[in-house]
Order: C-alpha cells, then structure tokens, then sequence
C-alpha cells in the first residue's frame, strides 16, 4: 500500500513538473493601449487566427497569457479608433510588453448609426449608406455653428444666400436647401425657418456624432427629406464629460464660448447641460461698398437632454434647447433706430426658438418606441422697409414597433406631423395649418449569409394633396470582410413651404410672383455604394467609399430668376430636373500618427422644361475636401490642415446688360491649425482660417448691385416696369444682394482653449 502510494505521488511529482516546463516553454503578451492623452478600455485584442484574446481593463491595460512560441498578427479593435494590426514574436519564457497608440478616426467605417433605418447598427452592416462624422472631426477646423463645420464635408455645401444678412442653407450633392431635412436625435424639428435660422446654436460639446445620408428618405422621415438627411446625434450620459469648456476668438473680432456639463440626480438620471454663446460687433468692408462684410450677431442657446435610467435598460430620454439671435448688416452707418425705415439700409433679424424632444421606450416585452417633438419659431425682421414677421410651429409623435422574426428584421410605425406657418407676406394669405399622418413598414431581409435586403413602404396623407405613398428598396452584398456593395433606390416628397424655396425672395427689391397652386415635388432616386477597406502589414489603414447617384424630380419647385430681374417667380416646372454624379471618400492612417481624408464630387444638377437644358443656378460641377492631420507625439502637438474646392456656378443676373460675370470662378478656402496637448486636460489651439485669403469680390466689379441706392431712388422704369438705363445707372440695374456664393471673410488668424475634466 504504502509503495503504491508513493508511486503515484511520484507520478503526480512529475506531471506537475512536466507541465510547468511546457507551460515555462510558452509566452505571453502584456501592454497598454492608449490615444496619446487617455488611456482606451473595453477595446477588443486578439492574435489572427487563433483563440489567443482578451480586453483592456479600465486603465488600457492588458495580458494573453501562456502563447505558443511563434509569430502572430496582433489584431484591435473598439469603438471609436482605426483598427490596429502589426505583427509580432512571441518567445519562450519571456514576456512581450507594448505600449500601442490607437488613432483616433474622424470619419468611421465601423462607427454605430442610426439614421438609415432607424435601428441602431454598425455602419458597414447598414444597407443604407450613412457617413458618419465625429466631434474629432469638428475639432480639426473650429466653427461656431453647424452650418460652418460641414464645409469640409463631401458633397455637403453651407450655400450663403444673402450677401447682407448671411443667412443660409445645406445643399447636398448641389441639391437647394429645402431638399435638406435637419434631424436634431432624429427628431424633424429643423425645417422652414429652422434651416434658414436655427442650425447655429447647437453647442458642439454636447454632440455624439453628425450622419449624413446623401439621396430621399421620405419612406421613414416623409416631407423635406428629398435630397439628403442630416443628423446631429447628442451625447448620453455615459459618454459626456463631466465638465467641457471651449473658447476661441478670431482676429476679426469674432468670440465664442461652448460649455457643457453632466449633472447626476439622483441615482438613475443624469443632466447634460450646455451653452453656446457667439458674439460678433465689428464693422469691416474691405470690399469698399459701404456694407457690412460678415453681419453683425449677438447669440445665446442652452441646452439641456436629461438621460433616465430604467430596468432593462428601456430607453427614456427628454431634452430642450432655447435660442436667440440678434443679427444685422447693412450700411456701415446703420444703427438700430433705423430698422425698418427707408434712410439708411440695413436687414435685421431677431430669431426667438425652443425645441423640446424626447424618447420612451414603452414597459412592454415587445421593442416599442415613442418618439416627440416640439418647436415654436418666432421671427422678426425686417430687410430695408420691408417687414417680414413669421411665426412657425412644428409638433411631432412617431411610435416605432421593432420585431425579428426568423430571418426578417421587421420594422413598423405610425407618425404624425403637425405644420403651422404664418407671416405678413403676400405669399401667405392666411395661416397655413395641416396635420399630416403617417404609416410606415420597413423589412431587412437575410438572404443568405452574404446578402441582405430592404424593403420599406410609407404612407402619408396630407388635406392639400391627398395620398402620398413612397416607397424604396435596399440591397447589401458584402463580399468578404473588407467589401460590401449596396444598391439603394427610393422615393421622396417635399410638400411646399414658400418660405425656404430662396431666402433671396425677402431681400432686395425683387417680387414674389407664384404663377399657380404649387403641387407636391416628386422625386426617385438611385444609388450604388462600394465600401472598400484595407489593412497594411505595417498598421496602415486605407477606407475607400465610392458612389454613383441619380436623382430625378417632378413637380420641381424652382425659383426664376431669368424671366424678369425685378421678381423671383415660382411654379412647378413642367419637365424635369435631375442631379446626377459620382462621389468618392478616401481615409488614409499611417503607424506615423499622420492622416488623410479626402473627398471629391463630380456631379451635374439640371433643369429641363420646353427642350432646353440649363444648369440649376448656384450649383458647382465639382467639389473637393481635404484634411491632412499629424501628430507629433513627443512634443504633445497636432497640426490639422483642412480645406475645400468648388467649381463654377451659375449666378442670379440682373439682365444682359449686367456686368457681372454669369459664372464664379474655381474658389477654395484652406485652413491651418495647431493644438497643443501637454497640459493635463487642457488643449490650447491656433492657426489660420482662409489662407488664401480668397474672397468672392475678386475677378468682379461689385458683389451687391447699386449698393449706393438701396431704396432703388434714383431707377427709371417705363411703362411696363422695366428698368431703363440712364446715365447714373447705366446698366439698368436694381438694388439687389442676392448674388453671393461663399463667405465674404477674409484671412483671419484664431486661438482657443479646451478644457476637459472626466
């Protein structure tokens, strides 16, 4: 007994003593992962082709133990940061320790979304596609507003309407603004009033994420939703900072502040405050017409998103904002008294809005979500001695029911939308008023492994026009893990609000002449997606995003300007307009901290009535952007060199026998900037905007015509209101600032500060 016994002890002895010599044979890997100011958690770790993986904890720290002596391909990968690869050599007995810099991706390939198909995923599984724009990408070239900060975006142009007042919209793909629908957490609460006057103001502290989506989605966001969709998506709690504060200040005297804050309450709510505040009072005309080049602003909006914490982590969300805005340009001896008189001209606008939107999710089993909104807009301005005073109300309820079944990924929902709009123009005779209600089906289909189909339906019925069905199609192959190809066809509908067909209608001194009831614009769409990525050896990462567009109208409501210089005219256009194209994205990461984004569209926007074609009036053929990112790590310092280019457009003339020229040249604004990070939780930053110091009076006798007589004094008109020439007007011109096509600041040098506190 006693020799059995020691027998197996001896046995157990050398098992032990066996195994601890193959398990001293193997290796390990240890490191740390960080972004070159914090360090990144939760991130994904694995060795290619193996069970070999692990996490980074809460500090970026990470171990795979016990690995077979031998070289691997070390794969990373989370949310917010370009993929890590590089290769590696485990030895025996010996421990490999990494310190991996992740890079930061403005621009993500992999990035969540949910605008395409109102369900959260990973933008490469969208059938839909969506780009995807981060607060990174905000910071490479600091603006004030939203509608600055996409003027590096492809595709998307912020078009200035007024050479006066400044005021303006978001074209895409050469597309007007009002085929431009706003999105505010998917919310429709930026439209009419809204696009022209309330995308400044949203404190970009507190935004997550901007998705755009290029081509209608009428079938799930109905009217508006025509050319394009943009959604500006805020933080929630477990994101936001506790405390952000960014300031900058502009050599033209330009000042603007952006603080946001997280507030707990309690333990299961959490306050996201923030405030935007830009002020701008300086007088400068360096184009020597007597008129304000950049109009004068004084504005303030808060906003404020409480985040509930439910059982089951059932979404419940309320958020509001106010804004205020007091704006003016005109004659540099215009003063405040003078609004809305005839002696000195100026075009002043006070813009009074709050929004209130909000999400539940219902306590069922079933995936229901309640989505509302809310807005009251008010206006009041006047251009020279004409009165313009609106008053817009927005309401909004969606309910959303989410249900799988099998290989169907259903979607159903009931909206309602209600529309209020009056003002003292002549346009609107009484008050415009209309709820219009909604039904929508969507159906992501899994055909196979590879391949997946969308198909959507909605329905809206609106007092003025009656039935209103759109429907659409989605298909995605995704050919391998770093190919998919997607086919996209739909519909959308835009049903008319006057007001945001051209802002040029309430300046100057043209009239507003609408020739008939306006119907409903129509418009189909197709586009086709190829989404390529690639991953170098050596860590570099390459993503390629191509697409071919093609968009065709009917009913296309469109703004004449050629017929009669002393109007603006609209109806519906009895033919067809088009807008067709090709785009293509192009996001480069080195190991060597530097980075390029690219973009380019090549596209033809076009109206055809009678036989003749004529190209749609301030729409470029081409445009380019660019950024070129480095970051010299051992001195804490970022240099971000952005720019665009955009190629010539058709102008607004005010006859033949003006001089101007009929199309603007190729123009591009380039900017400059360095960031310093070596001060805990601080960022200072610096550099130049508009280094060309490229300005649209360059190449043209004048930007606003008879800009020494506003009130149009001195204009002879015959007998059928022409404008006839005389020697103090020998052109036979009319005042009128609507011809304008970039901004009129010059260069301008800035500097900032950013604080964060976690």
């Amino acid at each position: 007994m006693l020799l059995t016994q020691n027998f197996r002890f001896i046995i157990l002895f050398f098992n032990i003593l066996i195994g601890y010599s193959l398990y001293a044979q193997n290796g390990q890997l240890s490191g740390t992962l960080t972004d070159g100011d914090f360090p990144v958690p939760y991130a994904n770790i694995y060795l290619h082709g193996t069970d070999f993986g692990t996490a980074s904890d809460e500090n970026g720290s990470f171990l795979i133990p016990d690995i077979p002596e031998g070289n691997y391909t070390l794969k990373i990968k989370v949310l917010g940061y370009q993929p890590y690869s590089s290769s590696i050599n485990i030895q025996s007995g010996k421990t490999k320790n990494l310190n991996i810099l992740l890079q930061e991706s403005s621009e993500q390939l992999e990035e969540t979304v949910v605008t395409g198909t109102l369900k959260a995923v990973s933008r490469s599984e969208s059938p839909v596609p969506v780009e995807v724009y981060s607060p990174t990408f905000l910071k490479k070239n600091p603006t004030a507003s939203i509608f600055e900060a996409l003027q590096n975006v492809n595709g998307v142009r912020p078009q200035i309407n007024c050479n006066v007042c400044n005021t303006g919209d978001i074209h895409i793909n050469g597309l007007e603004g009002p085929y431009t629908l706003v999105l505010i957490d998917g919310m429709p609460i930026v439209s009419g009033l809204g696009t022209v006057y309330g995308l400044s103001g949203i404190p970009n502290s507190l935004i997550e994420q901007i998705e755009v989506v290029k081509g209608p989605a009428s079938s799930l966001y109905g009217s508006e939703a025509v050319g394009g969709l943009i959604n500006i998506i805020t933080k929630n709690s477990l994101d936001a900072p506790d405390f952000f504060a960014d300031a900058f200040t502009t050599s033209w005297g330009e000042y603007n502040l952006d603080v946001g804050a997280k507030i707990p309450v309690g333990n299961k709510t959490d306050v996201l405050l923030g405030v935007n505040y830009f002020k701008y009072d300086e007088l400068i005309d360096n184009n020597n017409d007597n008129f304000t080049d950049l109009t004068l602003q004084d504005r303030i909006s808060v906003f404020q998103k409480w985040n509930f914490k439910r059982d089951k982590s059932r979404i419940f969300s309320l958020a509001g904002r106010y804004f205020y805005e007091d704006r003016w340009g005109g004659e540099l001896q215009w003063t405040p008294e003078f609004r809305g008189g005839d002696e000195i001209y100026g075009e002043s606008i006070y813009t009074s809005r709050w929004e209130v939107l909000g999400k539940y999710q219902l306590p069922l089993e079933e995936k229901m979500l309640l989505s509302f909104s809310y807005n009251d807009h008010k206006q009041n301005s006047v251009y020279g001695d004409t009165p313009y005073i609106a008053d817009q109300r927005i309401g909004f309820a969606q309910l959303t029911w989410d249900k799988k079944i099998k290989s169907h990924d259903l979607l159903f929902g009931a909206a309602a939308r209600y529309n209020y709009y009056d003002d003292n123009t002549a346009a609107t005779v009484e008050e415009d008023e209309v709820v219009i209600p909604s039904l929508f089906v969507q159906d992501e289909m899994q055909l196979a492994q590879k391949h997946s189909l969308l198909l959507g339906m909605r329905y809206d019925y609106d007092e003025r026009h009656g039935n209103i069905f759109t429907p659409r199609m989605a298909y995605r192959w995704k050919l391998n893990e770093n190919d998919i190809l997607r086919f996209n066809a739909g519909t959308g509908f835009r049903v008319v609000n006057l007001f945001t067909e051209d802002h040029a209608a309430l300046t100057g001194a043209r009239e507003v002449v609408v020739t008939e009831e306006l119907n409903p614009e129509r418009s189909i769409n197709f586009n086709l997606n190829y989404l390529k990525k690639f991953y170098g050896d050596n860590g570099t990462f390459m993503g390629l995003d191509a697409s071919v567009f093609y968009t065709s109208f009917s009913n296309a409501i469109l703004p004449d300007y050629d017929t009669d210089p002393n109007k603006i005219i609209y109806d519906n256009l009895d033919g067809k307009s088009v807008s067709q194209g090709v785009s293509l994205n192009l996001d480069v990461v080195f190991p060597s901290s530097f980075k390029i984004m690219a973009g380019a569209t090549l596209q033809d926007v076009s109206q055809t009535e009678d036989g003749n074609k004529q190209r749609q009036i301030l729409t470029e053929r081409f445009t380019g952007t660019w950024g070129l990112f480095y970051d010299i790590r051992p001195i804490h310092l970022s240099i971000d060199y952005t720019g665009n280019l955009y190629g010539p457009m058709r102008l607004p003339l005010l006859g033949e026998q003006d001089p101007r020229p009929e199309y603007s040249p190729t123009w591009s604004i380039q900017n400059i900037q360095f960031t310093y990070k070596g001060i805990e939780n601080i960022e200072l930053y610096g550099g130049i905007k508009n280094l060309l110091d490229w300005t649209p009076n360059r190449g043209t006798p004048f930007l606003i015509a008879r800009a020494n007589d506003p009130f149009d004094r001195d204009v002879t008109l015959d007998n059928n209101g022409d404008v006839v020439a005389t020697a103090n007007n020998p052109n036979a011109l009319t005042f009128d600032p609507s011809y304008v096509y970039g901004p009129n600041q010059g260069i301008r040098a800035f500097f900032g500060l950013r604080y964060r506190l976690d």
